[in-house]
């Protein structure tokens, strides 16, 4: 049995509150999943693309993805005023989410997506990539070294992420991109995909926005928290 049985918050889950999220205006609780593995677990906010973080058990990466939601509410707008998490399922993980990625769907990912929810979903995503390209032109070349991300520097990253897309994404999402598209032309062929509902896919549009927007938005924070000086 999960730590955390379907509907039931986790310890921790009013701290949104106290952090100035979940007013009476517009509270909804946020729906997440637990992606479990044996060193690794992934919580998803499956509502609010790429909120999603990870922590050495299910408390530590809810607690984790809560600390996040400061971090994430400039992506999301206005609109983001999150109530209690509410975990709703999990999944068992696997060598890649061991490994430091989130890499299993859920039933969640095959929910209906009515053209409304496309809209939103996507629209998040692209906030994702004009948040990841406001931090690629601020930061500096070179990082602070570490071990996260095998000390790639600024422009290895953007390279990184943009090959992530053409090869994965928008493979995945059924839109076929070649090799020097420029990366505006990639990203409104894939918002494209999605808005659609991703017809031609092998992965559910949900599920390749959910985690197309871990990968922009992770990469956009390592690069924020590499900066030398920061933190």
């Amino acid at each position: 049995m999960p730590a955390f049985p379907p509907g039931c918050p986790p310890r921790g889950g009013n701290r949104l509150a106290a952090a100035g999220f979940g007013t009476l205006r517009g509270m909804v609780n946020v729906r997440v999943s637990l992606e479990i593995g044996p060193r690794w677990v992934f919580a998803t906010a499956l509502d609010w693309p790429g909120w999603c973080r990870r922590g050495r058990g299910e408390q530590a990466a809810v607690d984790t993805l809560i600390e996040y939601a400061v971090r994430y509410a400039p992506v999301a707008g206005p609109s983001f005023s999150p109530g209690e998490i509410e975990v709703v399922g999990t999944v068992p993980g696997n060598s890649i989410t061991d490994f430091g990625a989130p890499d299993r769907q859920g039933p969640w990912d095959d929910e209906p997506l009515d053209q409304a929810e496309a809209d939103r979903l996507t629209g998040l995503l692209e906030a994702g990539w004009r948040y990841l390209d406001s931090v690629v032109a601020g930061a500096p070349e070179t990082l602070v070294k570490g071990p996260r991300g095998g000390g790639r520097d600024t422009s290895a990253i953007a390279d990184h992420v943009r090959g992530a897309e053409r090869t994965l994404s928008c493979a995945k999402a059924g839109s076929r991109v070649r090799p020097r598209t420029p990366w505006r032309e990639q990203r409104e062929t894939l918002a494209a995909a999605l808005r659609a509902g991703a017809p031609g896919g092998i992965w559910p549009a949900r599920y390749v926005i959910r985690r197309s927007a871990w990968h922009v938005l992770d990469h956009a924070w390592e690069i924020e928290d590499r900066i030398p000086g920061a933190g």
